[in-house]
């Protein structure tokens, strides 16, 4: 039996069947261990990035090469990670399945198949009982949704349930290009830290040149990634507009759209996850949608989800059912 997209995000068992469990057992400690250095360290080079700049490393070559890595990695997560592999917006030829399964690798957020597990399962259970990251898991107190925004954003992270792949991703794990992908992370991890190293040292033709565009390029544009992705979960899930009918608290948060790619049109993402455009209205800034529409012209994908008239009239807010 083939296994729908729906089916893996916690839709109806097969008959005869009841639902795999939602977590399978937790963390090692030296899994753990590697999630608290890579979300803890980058963010402390975030922090020290605001008294260092003052005068201090930072040249036109780190800010370029931060550019650049920050648009590959973050793109391979929110077309890659995200619109193709998780929700199946479009499908891709060979090369650029592997190619966006390597580039969201270098965002530093998980393997291919462990970030689509959680996230599938986030949206069988969007704000509700089993979502890994709901910032309303707590209640409404003003003391309770800080503590939701801390789960939202970063907390969940250490969380050492470990999401379900068989129930959440089946269709990943019978992949061999994505598994092969996912088994080397390690690799990609250091190639998106030392890229920028080597890149700066050869441009600058100097160890100062390799330092600093590890230290700005590498650590500082994976911390501001990372937080960018974690303000979708936390900020979009808490504040904002909602003109689409979803069945959570998903938002729309503008000021976040040129940085998440597009990501921040949140309410439309959940009021209909498989759209490949989630700015769809005008104005809307998307540009994971931009490039998923160049790669279509170059023949590199087809069969998009793009939204049509008849698509948002279903969704829209006051809409007939």
């Amino acid at each position: 039996m083939t296994t729908t997209l729906d089916e893996a995000a916690g839709g109806a068992a097969p008959p005869g069947k009841g639902p795999k469990p939602v977590t399978v057992g937790q963390r090692n400690n030296t899994v753990q261990l590697g999630v608290y250095i890579f979300v803890i360290v980058p963010f402390a080079a975030l922090i020290a990035a605001v008294p260092l700049a003052w005068g201090w490393g930072l040249t036109w070559v780190d800010v370029i090469l931060a550019f650049v890595f920050f648009y590959l990695s973050g793109h391979g997560v929110t077309i890659g990670y995200h619109r193709f592999f998780t929700h199946g917006s479009f499908k891709a030829k060979r090369p650029l399945k592997i190619a966006l399964a390597i580039a969201g690798s270098m965002a530093v957020q998980g393997p291919p198949i462990v970030w689509v597990a959680d996230h599938r399962r986030h949206h069988a259970f969007s704000d509700k009982e089993g979502d890994p990251h709901s910032p309303w898991l707590f209640g409404t107190s003003p003391l309770a949704l800080a503590k939701g925004f801390w789960h939202a954003h970063m907390g969940w992270l250490f969380d050492r349930d470990i999401t379900n792949k068989e129930r959440f991703a089946p269709d990943l794990l019978a992949d061999k290009d994505i598994v092969k992908v996912n088994n080397t992370f390690a690799i990609w991890t250091a190639a998106t830290f030392l890229l920028p190293a080597i890149l700066g040292g050869l441009i600058t033709w100097s160890w100062w040149g390799a330092l600093t565009a590890f230290f700005w390029a590498g650590l500082v544009r994976v911390a501001i990634l990372h937080h960018v992705t974690w303000s979708t979960n936390s900020i979009c899930h808490m504040i904002g507009d909602r003109p689409f009918v979803s069945r959570d608290k998903a938002a729309n948060v503008w000021p976040l759209a040129i940085l998440s790619f597009g990501e921040s049109w949140h309410n439309l993402h959940h009021a209909d996850p498989t759209c490949a455009r989630h700015g769809v209205k005008k104005g809307q800034i998307d540009t994971s949608a931009r490039f998923i529409w160049l790669f279509e012209k170059f023949g590199w994908v087809h069969s998009v989800r793009w939204p049509t008239p008849q698509r948002l009239a279903k969704i829209t807010a006051g809409a007939e059912a």
